[in-house]
This record gives C-alpha cells, structure tokens and sequence, in this order.
C-alpha cells in the first residue's frame, strides 16, 4: 500500500539524515571535511533504498526456510476403495464463510498519493523554473574575450588535470561566479571582473569552480534535486542538503587552500568575503555552484578557511573508519526496509525441479495461482509464479494446523474432540449444534476452531507456527488473526507444508496427523483419494480471497496442491475448488 511505502521513505530519510548528523557532531574533531560532505552520500544511498525493486532488498528468513525437498519417511498407505467413486463429505464443495468488517484504505492510499504527486508536480515546477533561470543565463553568455583570463583558466584546469574543454565567459545577469552543466560544462563570471579583481583573486575564482567540476558537484547538485522533489514531505531532507552545500563549499575551500601557499590563505578568503552582499541568483532548486551563499553559510567557511590545517595521515585514518562505520549503520536498516516493502508479504522461493505452466484458460476472470507437488518426481508445476509466493491470508484453510495444535496440546483428542454450541444463531443450520472435529472441519464451523484456538495459550500458538514455518506467523490481528486479517501464507508455503504435515516432517504424534488426515478426506475413486480444504475470504460482505489446497494420494504416489484465486468478489473457495479438480483431471491425477 502506499501508505506503507510512504511511511518507509519518511523513516528511513529521517533516521539515516539524524544518524548522519549525530555522527557528524561526535566525531567532528576526527573528520575531515572532504569526509564530512562524503557522509552526505549515505544519506542519497539511503534515500535511493525505498525506490529500489523489492526483490533487490528482499531478505530471506535465516531461521525457517523450505526448499520443497521433503523426503517421504512413511510410505504411501494403499489405496483400498470399492468400485466406481464414492463422496466422503458431501458438503465439501458448499461455502462456509463469516464476513469480516475492515477499514478500507484504498481512499487513504489515493489521498496521501494524491498529495504527494501534487506536492512533486509544485517542486518540480519551481527546479523547472530555476533551470529556464539557469538558460537564460547559459543564453547571455559571451566568451571571454581577455586572453591573460583565458590562458590562466587553462593553467588552472592544467593543475587540476582536467583536460575536458569547458566553456568559460562572462553574463550580465550573474553577479557572483557560478558554474554549471551536466554534459556541457559552464563557468561563469560577471561581467568586467577582471577591472575589478586582481589576477590572482580571479585565479582562486578558477580554481574553486574546477575543484566542482573536478568532484562531480554539478551531477551532484542534480541528484539533490531529484530527491528533494520526491521527499518534499520530510523537513529533515531538506535541512540535510542545506548542511550538505555548506559541506560541500567548506570541503572545495580546503582543497583550494592545500594547493597555495599558507601566506594566500588569507587573500583566498578575502576573495570570497568580496561577494558576501551580492545576491545570489538561484537558490536551493538548481543545478549550479555559486562561490558565495547565505552569510551565515560564509561566515562559517571563513571560520575554516581562518583555522586552515594540512590534515594528518592519523586524521584521513580516522576519516575513513569513521565513514564506514557510519555506512553499516545506513546498512542496518536493510532489513527494516525489506520487511517494510515487502510487508513480509512475499516467500522467497527457488527450486531447481520446477516448471511453469500457463493455466490462463482455467482461471478465466481471476487473478489466481495454482502450485502442485509431485512427491515421486520431487517436482513442482506451477502457475502464475508471482502470485504462487505472495501471502495472502489462509482463512479456513487454518483450520487444518489449529486442530493439529489442539490435538497436540490436549485440548481435544482422537476419540474426544467435541464441543457443545452456546445457542448462537449462525446462518448455517450445519453450525447450530454440537460439534466434534470431523463435523466441524466437514462444515467448516468456524465457531469451533476459534474456540480450540482461545484454548490454547497465544505464545504456544506462536511457537507451534515458528516451528512448521507458517507463512509470516503474525499472530496480531487479534481473535481473527486468520481471517483476512494478519496471518497470510502463499500457495507455495501451503504445498510445502501439507507435504511436510504429510510425512510429519516435525515429529507430531503419528494419532494425531492421521486424526487431521481423516477429518480432510474428500472424495473416493477407484485408484485415488482426493484430501483438502477450502477456504473463503469475505471482507465487507465481498468474498475477496478463494482456497482450496489438499493432496491426491494414489497406489504409488502422493500430489499436493494449492489453488488461490482473487478478485473484488465472487471468489469462493468452491470455485477454487472446481478450478482445481479441473487441472487434476486434465493431468490424468484424479479420474472421472
């Protein structure tokens, strides 16, 4: 959601840009200044992250991962049916849903878009209005036409070793030296200065402007300006380029200053004090450096240009372990990002034996995925490859791991599972009476699981869905939290998870999973047996979100699906289900 990202960008802005002049106030006395503008680069790294394509910065979970690679440690129980096919839970196909009533954000998200595109059309506007500013000027400029000007700016570029030609004139409309350009590059100075400057001063001029260039300021000043449109918002943003100019004017001052003799020192700044009350033209939205600025911006450079020193080794030392540090901190928040992004809404998956199939024609108007697991083959065929590891919320599919929790928990068993209904009316007459937990997975009475859910301690659930690795396992929606609220898993998690409850992968007790496997057994054919459970998501009276998932067992061998379908309503878990059997049937894994 937008509101998410946006929430993202404004943290991670705000906190690197606090890190940044934290660390800048600690250890001023051990930076350099070259160093102390480098650290204004991390706060445009930073400011880049939340931009970045999710799956750039996606971290994987380190503590519970499936590769889908499940050994099969029981073997497969034959198949023993009559003939023809019989229906073991007939109401298997009908709907069981409880509508769930959530906060519609998308006005939310369309506002705050809204704003923010608005708020970047105004900013992008005003940079606009400075570049015709910047052309104008770039239009009125004549080339210089004193040729001692001209060969000492050559003398100058010469020192620097800058060997690109740039053009260098002189415009009525700028009243201080400016330079500016990104593929073409200007420098600029008012007009008839050298009848009012000394050539010395006016080679100091040079040299300030060409240590900008030599440094990339003018691709620099750019950068500045994407960003300050796209964080508008942030106040911090804009007070960290404000320090970031003052930073980048004091570090060309200091590498003007190592390349003259201390007894210039003085006359360097005198030459900058000279513009001190001149206006600048442009402010802060543009792409140009102008040698002066803001008074309070030259009374500081003056004060460093005043206590100038040739930096130490120990001190360039200190410079760099600094910056570093400083970059792992920018660093740590990766993972605050990722999740943020992502909104731990996305299951990294990659598995050498998979194939994707175009399944289109089955899912017609839904956005849907379907994954299936052939245990034999140890390969998985799946549909819609994005969708297959995004999470959504499980809804009654839940179900199957909250009976398995209860059971091993003691909260009902394998020959007493029942619980008497409190007289509540539900608008299913399969719901109103007592229930043991073969009624209730059979009906999906969804009273009944939250009553083995409230049961049960909320740290034992949790415990429980860390170990089996239940998609996000974020238990804090509430009594719901199953219920389009926040837990979600994806079909692929699914897959891998009845595979896993399967075999009983987590070492469950043996009564207890076949307990779960009996209560899911759908259907009967002559050389199959089809297990699942559906599941609907109704949001605001709308069914939004469609399940079903299961297994085929057969003589020799066991396939696990997952179907999930989508769309703003109309999405049943039945017709999950009818989108399923389908597939199965066209893949020869069940038959008619």
């Amino acid at each position: 959601m937008f509101f998410t990202y946006l929430v993202t960008s404004f943290i991670v802005s705000s906190v690197t840009i606090v890190m940044i002049m934290l660390v800048k106030k600690l250890c001023s006395k051990h930076l350099s200044a070259k160093w102390q503008y480098n650290l204004w680069f991390l706060v445009l790294i930073a400011l880049t992250l939340p931009f970045l394509p999710k799956q750039w910065i996606h971290f994987e979970n380190i503590f519970i991962s499936f590769d889908g690679n499940y050994s099969n440690s029981t073997s497969n129980p034959a198949v023993t049916t009559g003939e023809g096919s019989g229906l073991s839970n007939e109401n298997w196909m009908q709907d069981f849903t409880v509508s769930v009533n959530r906060l519609n954000l998308d006005f939310l998200n369309i506002t705050l878009a809204s704003i923010w595109i608005a708020g970047m059309l105004v900013m992008a506007a005003f940079s606009l209005h400075a570049w015709f500013k910047l052309k104008k000027i770039r239009n009125t400029t004549t080339v210089l036409n004193n040729e001692e000007l001209l060969h000492l700016f050559e003398r100058c570029k010469h020192r620097l070793n800058i060997s690109k030609p740039l053009f260098v004139g002189e415009s009525p409309l700028v009243k201080s030296p400016m330079t500016f350009g990104l593929f073409k590059t200007y420098v600029v100075l008012p007009m008839h200065l050298d009848e009012r400057m000394s050539i010395e001063n006016i080679k100091y001029i040079f040299m300030h402007e060409l240590h900008h260039y030599k440094y990339k300021d003018i691709a620099t000043n750019y950068l500045v300006i994407i960003y300050q449109i796209l964080y508008w918002f942030n106040p911090l943003v804009w007070f960290a380029f404000k320090e970031m100019r003052i930073d980048r004017e004091i570090a060309c001052d200091r590498a003007v200053l190592k390349s003259l003799d201390e007894k210039f020192y003085a006359d360097y700044g005198n030459t900058i004090i000279s513009f001190v009350d001149v206006p600048s033209y442009s402010k802060n939205f543009t792409g140009s450096n102008q040698l002066n600025g803001p008074k309070e911006q030259i009374k500081k450079r003056i004060e460093r240009i005043a206590s100038f020193t040739v930096e130490s080794k120990w001190l360039k030392l200190k410079s760099i372990s600094i910056f570093t540090l400083a970059g792992i901190l920018v660093a740590s928040q990766l993972p605050f990002i990722s999740a943020m992004a992502t909104g731990n809404d996305h299951y990294d998956f990659n598995f050498e034996h998979t194939i994707y199939e175009d399944l289109d024609e089955y899912f017609g108007e839904y956005d849907g995925s379907f994954v299936l697991y052939n245990m034999n083959a140890d390969q998985y065929t799946i549909y819609n490859k994005d969708k297959s590891t995004w999470r959504v919320s499980p809804n009654s599919t839940y179900k199957i791991y909250t009976a398995l929790m209860g059971l091993e928990l003691g909260v009902i068993t394998s020959n007493y599972s029942k619980m008497k209904w409190n007289g509540t009316q539900y608008p299913y007459e399969s719901w109103n009476k007592d229930q043991s937990l073969s009624t209730a997975m059979k009906n999906s009475v969804t009273w009944y699981f939250k009553k083995l859910d409230q049961k049960m301690p909320r740290e034992t659930v949790q415990a429980y869905l860390k170990q089996i690795g239940y998609g996000n396992r974020d238990l804090s929606g509430g009594e719901d939290y199953w219920l389009e609220s926040s837990l979600r898993i994806s079909p692929v998690e699914q897959v891998q998870l009845l595979s896993a409850f399967y075999t009983n992968q987590f070492g469950f007790d043996e009564k207890n999973i076949q307990t779960v496997k009996d209560s899911l057994l759908l259907e009967e054919y002559d050389d199959a047996r089809l297990f699942g459970k559906t599941g609907t998501g109704n949001v605001n009276g709308k069914n939004i979100n469609g399940w079903f998932i299961g297994y085929v067992e057969r003589q020799n061998n066991t396939y696990f699906f997952a179907s999930n379908i989508q769309n703003e309503d109309n999405s049943y878990g039945s017709k999950a289900a009818k989108i399923t059997i389908s597939i199965l049937r066209d893949k020869e894994i069940i038959k008619e």
